[in-house]
């Protein structure tokens, strides 16, 4: 009987594609509210707990934040249960002088066998670090969601830490998110086209990556030197 239980779990944790873009969509939704609670953007009163990957994640409750997330989200679902995303990136911007101050950026690869196929129709409208599209192989061992959790509570811990080298932001801040989709993808009416938001003579940082038998996610983070 033990037996017959432990072949049933290590059939939930084996994610699907679907279940495997699901899971990355909801590490950007956090991702994005982790950087906004640890870098001060918007005050700490305005965030609630909830416990997400074994941690106790910090969310905003303003609803004009909420519905803006929300807005993203819903579509970065489609995008990613559709493989159409390559990158998803958190400016965070000075209000006065307009001066783009910190850049998250959360790099997606989707492993898949049929790479002939897939480097042939992806044509990926971002620009910024223009390369032949890399298709690397599925992972030959089947990773647990506890294994996947493990290494995402890794990159929330960087993420808090980095206040310890990331300068301190100063004056009143706002928050873009852009979203890297490939050149076909579907886009609603009410997304723009955006520039990259580099940061100019930034520092860079990298941070930990996540895998799930079907995507890795990298970060990075770029801000800029106080003078």
């Amino acid at each position: 009987m033990s037996g017959e239980k432990e072949k049933d779990k290590s059939k939930v944790h084996k994610l699907s594609l679907k279940g495997s873009a699901k899971y990355v969509a909801e590490f950007f939704n956090f991702s994005i509210n982790t950087i906004l609670f640890q870098r001060g953007v918007y005050p700490a009163e305005d965030f609630t707990a909830v416990k997400k990957y074994g941690l106790t994640m910090l969310v905003s409750s303003d609803d004009q934040v909420k519905a803006y997330i929300k807005k993203i989200m819903s579509q970065l679902d489609k995008w990613m249960i559709g493989g159409k995303i390559s990158k998803l990136v958190v400016v965070i911007t000075n209000k006065d002088s307009g001066e783009h101050v910190e850049r998250w950026q959360f790099d997606v690869q989707i492993f898949s066998k049929s790479s002939s196929k897939k480097s042939s129709s992806k044509k990926a409208t971002d620009k910024e670090n223009a390369s032949p599209t890399e298709v690397t192989p599925t992972p030959s061992v089947d990773k647990t969601e506890v294994e996947i959790q493990s290494e995402i509570q890794s990159i929330f811990r960087q993420i808090t830490a980095s206040v310890t080298f990331l300068p301190e932001l100063n004056g009143d801040c706002t928050f873009n998110v852009l979203v890297y989709a490939d050149a076909d993808s579907d886009v609603p009416m009410e997304w723009g086209d955006s520039d990259a938001k580099e940061i100019e003579n930034g520092e860079k940082v990298q941070l930990r990556s996540f895998s799930t038998n079907n995507h890795r996610v990298d970060t990075l983070v770029s801000y800029r030197l106080v003078e």
